[in-house]
């Protein structure tokens, strides 16, 4: 089973006994919403050419919550 559906899992088994501030049940959504990304930026990644330093740096400015 993927990652992803490990943590689609543990959000719909928390959400059935606890209540939406709940922070098991925020940290668990706060996963599945990262793994998400994390395959999205994979699947990205892998069809893109080699980058340079520089474009490597700008978006990992970005992914920081910085501007370029």
């Amino acid at each position: 089973m993927s990652d992803l559906m490990t943590h689609r899992g543990r959000v719909a088994a928390l959400s059935r006994s606890r209540s939406a501030d709940d922070p098991d049940l925020i940290a668990a959504r706060r996963a599945l919403k990262v793994e998400g990304l994390a395959e999205h930026i994979a699947r990205t990644v892998a069809e893109w050419p080699p980058l340079t330093e520089a474009q490597l740096s700008r978006l990992a400015v970005l992914l920081r919550g910085g501007t370029s």
